[in-house]
């Protein structure tokens, strides 16, 4: 009994050891970086971005409801407001509606950048007009922001952009490394038209890219407990997207003599499966990497919690549990959307059609996935088959390592003093999927800063970005193109 106490008491001292060890090594993966003062702007900036907000670039479903004229607008407007910008840099069009800027480099040895946004921006719902301060496609600018549809995604990235070009024109820059700016017309959609195509072109001019900078994360408050600065999270990968329809086929019939269970109860039993049956979490993937930026961050029990994972991982999942959009981040994800059987309280129907639809984790895939989902069904009255919409494979993971990470979290340290950096897996798409034979280095990144509040307004209710954020966005850009060209 005594030596295996000892036994226990040794074993009890290994781990403590262990634990206390991978603790104090959890060193900050923070770089140290001298912060830079915001470029000087004026009200005219707010103004262009205010105008640009009142073309509505909107991305319906149906493509045949695409207003060219407000596109077209809105390249003539950019065409007059950033008059450097088109007079010395070389502007096409691809597949007429998206814009393909690039602004040569003196050093052709140096790959080039490509900085994105997109035009397109989803429809407001008319039944949430009375929840908006003001005409969504109006920008107006009161009480420190400027308001409208595409204020945060992502009129802003484009002209913040085009007004970072801009200054530095102005100021005689000459960019070592050539700078691309594309802003596909369709991204909302998917942007196989627009995006696509860009890359495509692109591709055809075999152009190896250092690195690509899109949408994605954003600087936010209150992103990890225990942590209390703003955090930016900047996107290393996206998920996948794959909608399945499940359907079956019954005799139907009239209600008064119904068999033990209808074409609805087996389709509602497979829906449940799937509910009760998610698919496996990740703790050690492309979503957690974001603890290894943020937990060194924290107070000494939450360090030695997210030092120590293979021991505490039971104890992370069960909180990240508790939210949907942290449970989301860690593994395939499944959403049933849209339900569909009968048409009268008296009759059986002979159909009944499901669509669920699945955000895929790196590691996982589309085949995997209709693998998964018939494991767990197993009823072969139900048949599974892709929808109409193409599905997308998973992004790979970009390099934490590489010069080009470096440059973006340089860049953000700099300009943001007082946040910290972390990657992160975007659970949404971008248009930077379509880059991916270009660069293995793909960020997913706007810089700008927002609260819970602000969040619910992207693609929601009374959208808007505040005048203070919006300037030091256009800071950002200016300092990451000076950082990007040695």
């Amino acid at each position: 009994m005594k030596k295996i106490l000892i036994l226990l008491l040794a074993a009890v001292v290994v781990l403590a050891g262990v634990l206390l060890f991978n603790t104090l090594s959890f060193h900050s993966k923070q770089l140290k970086a001298q912060a830079v003062p915001l470029y000087p702007t004026d009200d005219a900036v707010v103004q262009r971005l205010s105008r640009a907000i009142q073309f509505q670039t909107v991305s319906y479903q149906d493509s045949g409801k695409m207003d060219t004229s407000a596109f077209n607008g809105l390249h003539r407007f950019l065409k007059t407001s950033f008059p450097l910008v088109d007079s010395l840099l070389t502007l096409e069009k691809i597949n007429t509606y998206s814009l393909l800027y690039k602004w040569q480099g003196s050093n052709p040895a140096l790959k080039p950048i490509l900085l994105m946004a997109h035009q397109d921006v989803v429809p407001v719902d008319p039944l949430t007009l009375p929840g908006w301060a003001h005409p969504p496609f109006a920008g107006v600018v009161k009480d420190g922001f400027i308001f409208g549809r595409g204020a945060l995604d992502i009129k802003s990235g484009i002209t913040s952009q085009l007004e970072a070009v801009e200054f530095l024109l102005k100021q005689n820059f000459k960019p070592a490394r050539t700078v691309y700016l594309a802003y596909g017309h369709d991204e909302e959609i998917g942007g196989r038209q627009g995006a696509l195509q860009i890359a495509n072109h692109l591709e055809q001019q075999h152009v190896e890219l250092e690195y690509v900078l899109d949408e994605g994360g954003s600087i936010i408050s209150g992103i990890v407990p225990g942590v209390e600065k703003p955090v930016a999270i900047i996107g290393i990968a996206e998920k996948g997207y794959v909608s399945l329809e499940l359907s079956v086929e019954e005799e139907g019939g009239h209600s008064s003599m119904p068999p033990k269970q209808s074409a609805i109860g087996i389709l509602s039993a497979a829906i449940t499966k799937l509910e009760t049956h998610p698919f496996p979490t990740q703790m050690d993937g492309a979503g957690s990497v974001l603890f290894d930026y943020v937990g060194p961050e924290m107070d000494f029990g939450m360090r030695l919690v997210f030092a120590n994972r293979w021991l505490f991982g039971p104890v992370i999942e069960s909180q990240l549990d508790k939210k949907n959009s942290t449970r989301a981040s860690m593994h395939t994800t499944t959403a049933a959307t849209i339900f569909k059987s009968g048409e009268k309280e008296n009759v059986l129907p002979i159909k009944a059609y499901a669509v669920v639809n699945f955000r895929i984790m790196p590691g996982d895939s589309v085949q995997g996935v209709i693998d998964y989902v018939k494991k767990v069904v197993n009823d072969q009255r139900i048949t599974v088959a892709t929808t109409n919409q193409e599905p997308d494979e998973p992004s790979g993971v970009s390099d934490l390592h590489s010069e080009a990470f470096k440059m973006v979290h340089q860049t953000t340290a700099e300009v943001f003093p007082d946040v910290l950096v972390a990657p992160y897996l975007v659970l949404g798409a971008t248009d930077s999927k379509h880059y991916k034979n270009l660069t293995k280095n793909i960020f997913r990144f706007e810089p700008t800063r927002l609260d819970d509040a602000d969040l619910k307004r992207i693609h929601g209710t009374d959208e808007r970005i505040s005048i203070e954020s919006y300037k030091e966005t256009i800071s950002f850009y200016i300092q990451l193109i000076k950082n990007s060209n040695p």
